[in-house]
């Protein structure tokens, strides 16, 4: 029994036992890197774009950025998309994913005008990855709705879900020959939470207790909409139409029933919200955190709920409209029912579930504050997703490690964030989670949102002082492309130099 064992753990070569057999990803598993088109393209009004919500709020508001900074040139990618595309060609990379910018493409936000400019840049940019074998994947929205559209109520405004459909029309019908990978919205709480029930995203509304809930609602309905419009009329054999969600690992502080379900209701309120009616088998909203917020919104006195309620056929429509989850996770909170509790708003989404969260203080941190390195949490997520809807088919959109803009090129800590990252998606692999891709985040150095440029998070560091905006590999583009190339994580693997460079053949 012990030798069945032992050579269960180990290989068999010419002269005996060696070490333990490498795990491998399958051929057909895709490697990506991801951006957003505010953090990196810059022409902020170049041609006919027109403004939009983080362009409005960052030159009428400066100081809610911690730089005062913005992304009117950003890394330049309207200009230097060829760069960008040899960058994806030295990382060896099978796939992109990219974000279109609403107001590049219709600057009134309405379908009625199509920016010749806005269409020819983003053909540009998708055919230059074609010509060497990259597939692209376009993300409709993220984070950047056209301002036109927000001083018509944006997200809280019932007929959101009919522009947004429009939007989708004209990408699919000026793309969709090429591009067969699509996500309609990026993390929805950023949009709805923190744009709408808080002030820590733009447009900063700040409409505490009820934007969330309204915006959720209107922005699953724009999901549905735009899903269907592309299965229907566009996406042929091979298409395929999800939505990402920001997943961060809800543990429970303690093994106690009250633990868990506070971890269950953050779960709900952070991400449940705007999946459940996607991804469940009876669709809506999800049951705890609606019936809390039907109680606690009579309690309040208010004359109905604040979660609006979808109809029979709302909820038909919207339910079974993804061909795959997307996840983008970085780190990990340990929640409490009664312990490290903090003062919202009342009403708010967090005043609803009135939880607590902390972290273990032996995670190691990143440049941003709110992330941490825990211990499994990609995979912790990967089989609670799994488990939650029936194995769906799964893209990490984005994982990804910041570092201080004077961290330099050597950034070990990046690299064996991504190790440990990676080891966790084998590990999910072999426990049969249905995950077809990862995209690391993010290809090079980008604006931070309301941390500006004070976080890096890139695999090419951005020169942001130089009118060129020069990108530059890092130590952990090296380990990455290694890891692509060869398909396995190889924890003793040193660059040789860092020069980047393409591979023949490729």
């Amino acid at each position: 029994m012990k030798l069945l064992v032992l050579v269960g753990l180990l290989t068999v070569g010419c002269h005996g036992l060696t070490t333990k057999r490498q795990r491998r990803f399958p051929g057909d598993f895709m490697f990506g890197a991801a951006t957003a088109s505010y953090q990196i393209e810059g022409g902020w009004n170049a041609d006919d774009k027109s403004e939009n919500i983080w362009d409005h709020m960052t030159h009428t508001n400066p100081t809610v950025i911690k730089d005062q900074s913005n992304g009117d040139i950003a890394a330049d990618t309207y200009h230097n998309y060829k760069r960008d595309v040899e960058m994806m060609r030295e990382l060896g990379l099978d796939a992109y994913r990219f974000s279109l910018s609403w107001s590049r493409i219709l600057p009134d936000g309405f379908s009625n005008k199509i920016s010749e400019a806005g269409v020819t840049f983003y053909n540009n940019y998708i055919d230059e990855m074609l010509k060497y074998g990259i597939t692209p994947m376009i993300t409709l929205y993220h984070w950047d709705l056209p301002k036109k559209l927000q001083d018509l109520g944006g997200f809280l405004n019932p007929l959101l879900p009919e522009w947004f459909e429009d939007y989708a029309r004209v990408a699919y019908e000026q793309f969709g020959d090429r591009v067969k990978h699509w996500i309609t919205f990026n993390e929805p709480k950023e949009v709805c939470y923190q744009g709408y029930d808080s002030d820590t995203k733009a447009p900063i509304l700040n409409a505490t207790g009820i934007g969330a809930y309204l915006c959720a609602k209107h922005l699953v309905l724009a999901h549905a909409r735009a899903y269907n419009a592309y299965k229907n009329d566009y996406a042929g054999e091979d298409g395929v139409c999800g939505i990402t969600y920001a997943v961060t690992w809800m543990a429970p502080q303690t093994d106690s029933q009250e633990d868990e379900f506070a971890a269950d209701l953050k779960k709900q309120a952070d991400w449940g919200l705007y999946s459940e009616p996607i991804f469940s088998e009876e669709g809506g909203f999800p049951k705890d955190l609606k019936k809390l917020v039907d109680q606690k919104s009579a309690e309040q006195g208010y004359s109905r709920s604040r979660m609006p309620e979808f109809t029979d056929e709302e909820r038909d429509f919207v339910k079974g409209s993804a061909d795959f989850f997307g996840i983008n996770h970085y780190t990990a909170k340990l929640i409490s029912a009664t312990e490290n509790l903090e003062e919202h708003p009342v009403p708010s989404v967090y005043g609803d579930i009135n939880v607590g969260t902390t972290v273990a203080e032996d995670w190691p941190a990143a440049a941003s504050s709110w992330l941490k390195q825990a211990p499994d949490s990609l995979l912790s997520v990967l089989l609670d997703i799994k488990d939650k809807y029936n194995n769906p088919m799964v893209y990490i959109t984005e994982n990804g490690w910041s570092t201080t803009p004077d961290a330099g090129l050597i950034d070990d800590d990046r690299v064996q964030y991504y190790r440990a990252a990676l080891e966790n998606v084998l590990d999910a692999l072999e426990a049969g989670v249905n995950l077809k891709g990862y995209m690391a985040w993010s290809l090079m150095d980008n604006f931070e949102w309301m941390e500006g440029y004070t976080e890096r998070f890139g695999l090419y560091e951005v020169d942001f002082e130089d009118p060129a905006r020069t990108r530059t590999p890092r130590k952990s583009a090296f380990v990455y492309k290694q890891i692509l190339k060869t398909r396995a994580i190889d924890h003793d693997y040193e660059p040789d130099s860092m020069t980047m460079t393409i591979d023949d053949g490729y």
